[in-house]
C-alpha cells in the first residue's frame, strides 16, 4: 500500500508567504504523480503533502497527511475517483477535491460535480491552469474551466431540478418564492454571472471587486435559495429566471 507523505527540498520562504496549501496527489500512475510534483513543488504556496495510489488508500491518507486539497484521478483500482467523492470525502467537509482526469465524458463531469467535486482538470491542462485550480478550491471556490461549465449549464437546461409545490405561509407570502426575488441587486449580476459559467475572478474583474466579495456574495445567494451548492443554484435560478 502507498500512502506516502512528500519531503520537498528547501526553499526561500518570502516575507509575505503565510501558510502554504497542503495537496495530496492520488493517481495510480506513478509517473502521473511524480510529473505534478515536477510541475508544482517550486511553489512557494504550496506544500505536497504526500500521494496515493488508489482510491482505497485515500482516507488513510488524508488523515496522516492532514491536505488542504485532494488532486483526484477518477480512474483507478480497487475504488473510482467518483466512490471516493461519494463514500470517503463526506468523513472530510473542510478538503477540497479537485478532479484531474483523462476523461473529458459528460457523464464522468456530471458525477464528479454532483457529489461535491470543487474542481474538473483534464490532464493535458497546463501548469498554469493547475495552480490556478488549486489555489482557488483551497480558498472555497469552484474551479471549473470553460469546457466543463459548458457541459453542466447544457445538462442544467436540459434537465432542470425538480420542485415541489409551493406552500403558502403566514401574512401570504409562498415558502417557495423564486430565487431572483430574494436577492439584491448586485446579486442578481452575480447570479447571472454565475450561469454563463464564469469564475468569481472574471466576476471580480468584471464588477471591479474583490473575489472574496464575489464568494461572500454568492455563499449569500446559496443560502437564500436554499441549495447546497452553485450547480444546485443554477438549476433553480434557471427553471425560476423571470
Amino acid at each position: 500500500m502507498l500512502v506516502k507523505p512528500y519531503f520537498r527540498r528547501f526553499k526561500p520562504i518570502s516575507p509575505t508567504f503565510t501558510m502554504a496549501i497542503r495537496l495530496l496527489i492520488v493517481d495510480d500512475h506513478s509517473v502521473v504523480r511524480q510529473g505534478i510534483i515536477t510541475l508544482l513543488e517550486d511553489e512557494a504556496d504550496i506544500e505536497i503533502v504526500g500521494e496515493a495510489a488508489d482510491g482505497v488508500e485515500v482516507e488513510e491518507a488524508i488523515r496522516s497527511c492532514r491536505p488542504d486539497v485532494v488532486l483526484l484521478d477518477l480512474t483507478m483500482p480497487k475504488m473510482s475517483g467518483i466512490e471516493v467523492i461519494k463514500k470517503v470525502m463526506p468523513a472530510f467537509p473542510s478538503v477540497k477535491v479537485l478532479v484531474f482526469s483523462m476523461h473529458n465524458q459528460v457523464d464522468y463531469i456530471l458525477a464528479a460535480v454532483h457529489n461535491g467535486a470543487a474542481g474538473y482538470l483534464q490532464k493535458d491542462t497546463s501548469r498554469a491552469e493547475i495552480l490556478s485550480a488549486v489555489r482557488a478550491v483551497s480558498t472555497g471556490e469552484l474551479y471549473y474551466p470553460p469546457n466543463v461549465s459548458s457541459v453542466i449549464i447544457q445538462n442544467l437546461v436540459k434537465t432542470p431540478m425538480v420542485k415541489s409545490p409551493r406552500e403558502p405561509v403566514a401574512g401570504g407570502h409562498e415558502s417557495g418564492a423564486s430565487v431572483w426575488d430574494k436577492i439584491t441587486s448586485r446579486e442578481r449580476q452575480i447570479l447571472e454571472c454565475l450561469i454563463e459559467g464564469l469564475s468569481s475572478k472574471d466576476i471580480a474583474q468584471r464588477f471591479d471587486i474583490s473575489a472574496n466579495t464575489v464568494a461572500n456574495q454568492r455563499a449569500s445567494i446559496i443560502k437564500k435559495a436554499e441549495v447546497k451548492n452553485t450547480a444546485e443554484l443554477i438549476s433553480l435560478a434557471l427553471q425560476d429566471r423571470p
